[in-house]
C-alpha cells in the first residue's frame, strides 16, 4: 500500500487520461494522494479533485516559480480553499534559485512568508520547495517555529536535513533516491529516522528507476519504498506502514 504524499494529478500531462490512471491508482492499492498546487489554478484544481475522488487531498499555494501571482486577492482565495475539508496543507510554497527566468529572489521569499503566515494563521501544515535555496529556505522556516511540514523532493546535505528535522519538519524523498548517482540523498535517507520519511512521486516529474525519464505515477513509489528499506535494513511493510501513519499524522487524516 502507498500514500503518494506530493504528485501534480492536474498537470496537464495528464489532460488525455487522468480519469484512467486515477481509476488504475485506486485498484493498485494507493491508499491516498496529496496533490499539490503550484500556481493558483493548480490550487484550484488540486481542491477539485480532493473533492471528486476519495484518496485525493489537497494542498493549496503558490510554487516560487509563479511567486508573481502571489497578490492579496490570491491570498484570500487561498484562504477560501483551504476552508474545504480535504484541503490539508499550504503548498506547493518555497524557494526556487535554479532557473534564472524565475522571479526575483526578493519576490519568492516575500511569497513564501506571506505563505507561512497564512499556515500559521490557518494552522495547517506546509508543503515545501527548495531548490538551490537552503541557506534562505531554512531561515525563512526558523522564523515560523509554529508552523510543521515537509521538505519535499529533498535535495539538501546530511547536515541541512538535521536542521530542518530539529525544527519538527519531515524529509520527502522522490525517485532521485534510486538513481545511481544519488549518493547524497542516499546518505541523507541512511540519517532520517523512519519516523520523519515521506515518500512521492513529484509525478508526472522525477519517475525513479526503472522508469527515469518516463512519466511518473504514484505506483512507481514501490521502488523508493524498496531503495529506502534497502539502505535502512528494514522491510519493505516497515517502511511502507510507517510512510503512510507518518503523513497521516502531519495531513490529520484519522481514518
Amino acid at each position: 500500500m502507498i500514500f503518494d504524499s506530493h504528485a501534480h494529478y492536474d498537470d496537464e500531462s495528464f489532460n488525455e487520461d487522468r480519469e484512467q490512471v486515477i481509476k488504475e491508482l485506486k485498484e493498485n492499492n494507493i491508499v491516498g494522494v496529496l496533490n499539490c498546487g503550484a500556481s493558483l489554478q493548480g490550487a484550484r484544481d488540486s481542491a477539485i479533485l480532493a473533492e471528486k475522488y476519495d484518496i485525493f487531498y489537497a494542498a493549496v499555494g503558490i510554487h516560487p516559480e509563479n511567486a508573481d501571482e502571489l497578490t492579496e486577492e490570491a491570498v484570500e482565495e487561498i484562504k477560501e480553499l483551504a476552508k474545504k475539508d480535504k484541503v490539508r496543507a499550504i503548498g506547493e510554497i518555497g524557494l526556487d534559485y535554479y532557473w534564472d527566468e524565475n522571479p526575483p529572489k526578493e519576490v519568492q521569499k516575500a511569497a513564501f512568508r506571506r505563505q507561512m503566515e497564512l499556515a500559521k494563521e490557518l494552522d495547517l501544515p506546509v508543503v515545501i520547495h527548495d531548490r538551490e535555496a537552503h541557506g534562505d529556505t531554512l531561515k525563512i522556516i526558523k522564523e515560523f517555529p509554529e508552523v510543521m511540514g515537509v521538505v519535499h523532493c529533498f535535495s539538501g546535505s546530511v547536515e541541512f536535513a538535521r536542521e530542518c528535522l530539529k525544527l519538527g519538519y519531515y524529509i520527502g524523498f522522490t525517485g532521485v533516491v534510486t538513481f545511481k548517482n544519488s549518493k547524497k540523498i542516499v546518505e541523507v535517507a541512511n540519517e532520517v529516522s523512519l519516523d520523519r520519511i515521506l515518500v512521492e512521486t513529484d509525478c508526472p516529474y522525477m519517475a525513479p528507476t526503472p522508469y527515469r525519464g518516463k512519466r511518473n505515477r504514484s505506483e512507481y513509489i514501490k521502488y523508493i519504498i524498496e531503495k529506502i528499506s534497502e539502505i535502512k535494513g528494514i522491510s519493505v511493510e516497515e517502511v511502507q506502514d510507517k510512510t503512510i501513519e507518518n503523513i497521516k499524522n502531519l495531513l490529520k487524516i484519522s481514518r
